[in-house]
């Protein structure tokens, strides 16, 4: 005979505590979205022993009174509700980081926590939590104006097995670094500072709400290799706004660490928001290639769920199709925008590394003796490969280097190794890569024509059939009609089963099966079909290579200039089909550094 039992509250805060703090980070998170919403300017985060043995938190913001003191620390206890003039709750009408009131009675429950605050023109008041045993508000010393403090010891001590799942004090201070650095990308008005062992880590001055002040920011965080290569996002689409800056294709990562998305303030982590980024990046990086961005997403609270998820890391969007594609478009046409814009890093790595290595090098270099025989100017053409002007290859005249050098990518000058072009601007030099670059012009044009043709379809003899699980099978057909349009025409056939009547002609002999499964595991993940579309770009991006200018073939003036201005003039220019970039620019005053002239 079953028997049904009621759970004390202390059990009930434990198994909330195991949704909402999986680690002392989740603390860290919880707390300072608390501060935020009580309005704090500055935040200041001390931990100890990766946040096990101390989590302390104090901020400026308003500050509770005794009775609401006593309040924020039971279960779903929260001002960041109220109930409508009917009497109603609107769950989705949420404006705050968070709502649910779980936050101190779930980490009271497992640690030890002193809770001190104090409003404006009132006395201070604490409150403590041991494991779930609560004692009453006791008056505190004054904290200032106004403001709370939270203090945190001692974390899972009452639940010690939870303490075997965390990993090293290095790791959980990273993790509580990570958690700090994407709540401050989102508030750049808040100042914040985080200390570790009493070591200050981290720290961020109020900078502002606008444009600039969040690139201040994201610089202050990212570094400024990120600000120096990153292009400002702003498109609105029915009620839906994306801002932020993205990085350039040719600024890219190893991995998808440094993308930070933002919904109506929150930090998240959407595969929804994560495949919108791969798919406008897909045209221009390589599988294995990540961009760097930091997008914030903003809309209507009703048209977003922030509640599938205990710590918030993930939303559901009511219109998700729409978000996708705007993120897309607003990247793209970002991109776009871009033009002939490579990154910056490269030049500064090799001017870096070069200074680097200046003074081996000229240990190393032997300096002919004053008394060695000169060599001829043949001998010395081993070491230098410019084309020499000839009726071939005719070097600009000046009047033409005068009338072009203010451009962009500004005047050819030579070509070295018949493979780099070597420029002459305003106020420095550009060497472009001729391979690369006509590479990108090529395959633009390519999509041009693509675009407007459409892709040509091949019926297959007999139909490929593609056994799935019926969850993967629905999610493919579901986007039939995108596929007709990339040239693949697919059907049901039966439960669980898809068949495959026509592929894309581009692809040649494709092997289908796989093509349709990983169509399938890019819905799953992802939320869009990825694959088909990189499929075909792939192939125009091999066709463009084998149809663009080959390394080590001599161009004249004439056409090394064409390809400059062509490069101007066409957008993604600044990077070939896979990411790398199409030419390197050096200012004078950095060739100046490395002949010792600054």
């Amino acid at each position: 005979m079953s028997i049904i039992r009621r759970l004390p509250p202390q059990t009930v805060n434990r198994i909330a505590a195991g949704e909402v703090v999986e680690r002392p980070a989740s603390v860290v998170k919880e707390l300072v979205e608390n501060a935020l919403d009580a309005g704090a300017q500055s935040i200041d985060i001390s931990i100890e022993e990766g946040g096990k043995a101390r989590i302390l938190v104090a901020d400026d913001g308003q500050g509770m009174s005794r009775d609401e003191l006593a309040l924020s620390v039971e279960r779903h206890a929260t001002s960041k509700l109220a109930p409508a003039e009917d009497g109603s709750w609107d769950l989705l009408a949420i404006n705050t980081m968070g709502f649910r009131g779980e936050a101190l009675p779930s980490i009271g429950s497992v640690a030890r926590l002193s809770l001190t605050t104090q409003r404006t023109g009132e006395d201070a008041w604490v409150l403590k939590l041991d494991g779930g045993q609560q004692s009453p508000p006791e008056p505190a010393p004054p904290l200032g104006l106004s403001g709370t403090r939270i203090d945190v010891r001692d974390l899972f001590f009452f639940v010690p097995a939870r303490l075997k799942f965390l990993k090293t004090e290095r790791a959980e201070s990273m993790a509580i670094g990570d958690v700090v650095k994407r709540l401050a990308m989102a508030r750049p008005d808040v100042a914040f500072t985080l200390t570790s062992n009493g070591r200050t880590s981290l720290r961020l001055i109020a900078r502002g709400n606008d444009p600039p002040a969040r690139l201040a920011r994201l610089d202050d965080i990212l570094g400024k290799d990120f600000a120096q290569n990153a292009i400002a996002i702003d498109q609105e689409r029915e009620g839906v706004q994306v801002t932020g800056f993205a990085g350039l294709p040719t600024y890219h990562q190893g991995s998808a660490r440094h993308q930070y998305l933002f919904v109506n303030g929150r930090p998240v982590r959407d595969k929804l928001l994560h495949g919108a980024v791969r798919g406008a990046y897909s045209d221009f990086l390589a599988r294995d290639r990540h961009p760097a961005l930091a997008l914030f997403v903003d809309l209507d609270p009703h048209k977003v769920d922030v509640n599938v998820h205990p710590a918030k890391a993930e939303v559901r969007f009511a219109d998700p199709g729409l978000v996708r594609g705007l993120i897309v478009g607003a990247l793209r046409h970002g991109l776009a925008n871009a033009g002939h814009r490579a990154s910056t890093t490269t030049a500064g790595f090799a001017l870096g590394k070069a200074q680097a290595e200046g003074a081996h090098v000229q240990s190393t270099v032997p300096w002919p003796r004053q008394n060695a025989p000169r060599s001829s100017f043949a001998e010395n053409q081993r070491f230098a490969d410019f084309d020499a002007p000839s009726a071939h290859h005719e070097m600009p005249e000046n009047t033409v280097i005068e009338e072009t050098q203010h451009l962009p990518l500004g005047a050819a000058r030579a070509q070295v190794h018949e493979t780099y072009i070597v420029t002459q601007t305003e106020d420095g030099i550009v060497i472009v890569d001729q391979h690369a670059a006509h590479e990108r012009l090529v395959y633009e044009d390519m999509k041009k024509a693509l675009s407007a043709s459409g892709v040509v379809a091949q019926a297959l003899l007999v139909p490929e059939i593609v056994e799935l699980d019926e969850a993967s099978a629905e999610r493919v057909l579901a986007r039939a009609g995108e596929f007709a349009e990339l040239g693949l025409s697919i059907e049901a056939f039966g439960s669980g089963a898809v068949a495959v009547r026509e592929t894309p002609a581009l692809l040649g002999n494709v092997d289908a099966q796989r093509l349709v499964r990983d169509l399938a595991d890019d819905l799953a993940q992802y939320d869009t079909a990825l694959s088909l579309k990189e499929r075909l770009e792939e192939v125009c991006s091999t066709m463009a290579c084998h149809g663009s200018v080959r390394a080590g073939r001599r161009l004249n003036a004439t056409e090394m200039n064409a390809l400059l201005r062509q490069m101007e003039a066409t957008p993604h220019s600044g990077q070939c089909n896979h990411g790398r970039p199409t030419y390197v620019e050096l200012k004078l005053k950095d060739i100046e550094k490395l002949f010792g002239r600054r």
